[in-house]
């Protein structure tokens, strides 16, 4: 195993190495530029954009750019915003656990309602519960997901208010806006305005909607999975073998119908994963979260080379060791997976 593992590693090397370069190439093939937003300033002439070309080093090759970007990459030294000027890992940093806070529930709140859906339309199929519950899930995945936000935003922030009262707090008694309400749910941002401090009640309220929004739409395809992975698991003839010798359904549904039905569902959640530290684009965005995904679009928009490479440079690493771990947990859940 830990042959296997070292091995892993060591060829994990060269193919970021690809990666780095095939990203820089599609960057740097990309239409505007840094400069781009300068460029209709009428206060700055052409030969401060020249200066400030030269101080962001644009006027070199892309292969001398590229081999820069890489050895101060080995030293750790990640680079500077083109654009803020703030360090990448500063920048990364920053807005990271934002994103992880967002993203970590909505996946445990999926996993949670998915899997044991899963195994109970499975377990009755083609009853009306199967049917109720295959809707469900085929409606979560067909839904766009930027509309399904929109939705929430003027369900929960437009047209439904809760007023004020010291003695009851809030209380959802008007249906559109009234006169001294607030709406019930906020419809962006992490917490009021103005406010600097962590208030985590408020937190909490500026989750909900984000996290709705990524729960069903992430529900449906774990639960599919799921379903489909039992159903085989349920006609594998160790199954058939456990039952004939007498065992109650109840002790082989867990450690071997389960067990055994979780492999595939592994592989979706190991490719999953490093969208946690990549965060969701559709969501932060619409939801103004200031998190990996809103950060990338902005770089996107900039063309902020430093910190798009460290975004998508993180992301590959992360997508590498989550599949390795995926491999590990296969050993564990089946015996018969040996790594030589």
């Amino acid at each position: 195993m830990s042959t296997y593992l070292i091995r892993r590693l060591l060829q994990a090397v060269p193919l970021l190495l690809l990666i780095s370069l095939f990203t820089f190439a599609l960057i740097e093939a990309s239409p505007g530029g840094p400069l781009a937003a300068y460029e209709e300033n009428p206060e700055l002439t052409p030969d401060d954009l020249a200066r400030l070309e030269e101080d962001l080093g644009l006027h070199k090759p892309m292969w001398q750019r590229y081999m820069q970007w890489a050895s101060r990459l080995l030293v750790g030294d990640w680079g500077f915003s083109m654009v803020t000027r703030r360090p990448v890992m500063e920048e990364i940093g920053e807005r990271l656990p934002r994103t992880l806070l967002l993203m970590g529930i909505s996946l445990v709140l999926t996993l949670l309602l998915a899997l044991p859906l899963g195994v109970m339309a499975a377990l009755r199929q083609y009853s009306w519960l199967d049917h109720l519950i295959n809707l469900g899930a085929f409606m979560g995945q067909a839904i766009p997901i930027f509309w399904f936000g929109l939705v929430l935003i003027i369900v929960f922030h437009v047209w439904l208010n809760s007023p004020v009262s010291p003695a009851s707090g809030f209380a959802l008694t008007h249906f559109w806006s009234c006169e001294d309400c607030k709406p019930l749910l906020p419809g962006g941002g992490m917490q009021p305005l103005g406010e600097s401090r962590i208030l985590w009640g408020a937190r909490v309220r500026h989750l909900v909607l984000p996290v709705a929004m990524l729960t069903v739409f992430s529900i449906g395809s774990y639960l599919r999975y799921m379903r489909g992975q039992v159903l085989e698991v349920l006609g594998s003839d160790f199954i058939l073998t456990a039952k004939a010798k007498g065992l109650r359904f109840r002790r082989i549904l867990t450690p071997h119908i389960v067990k055994n039905a979780l492999l595939p569902v592994i592989t979706v959640l190991a490719l999953d994963l490093p969208g946690l530290f990549g965060g969701a684009l559709f969501t932060e965005t619409l939801f103004s979260w200031p998190g990996m995904g809103r950060l990338f679009y902005r770089s996107a928009q900039r063309v902020d080379f430093p910190l798009l490479m460290g975004i998508v440079l993180i992301n590959a690493a992360l997508i590498i060791l989550f599949n390795l771990a995926a491999d590990m947990v296969y050993a564990y859940l089946d015996p018969r997976i040996r790594y030589e």
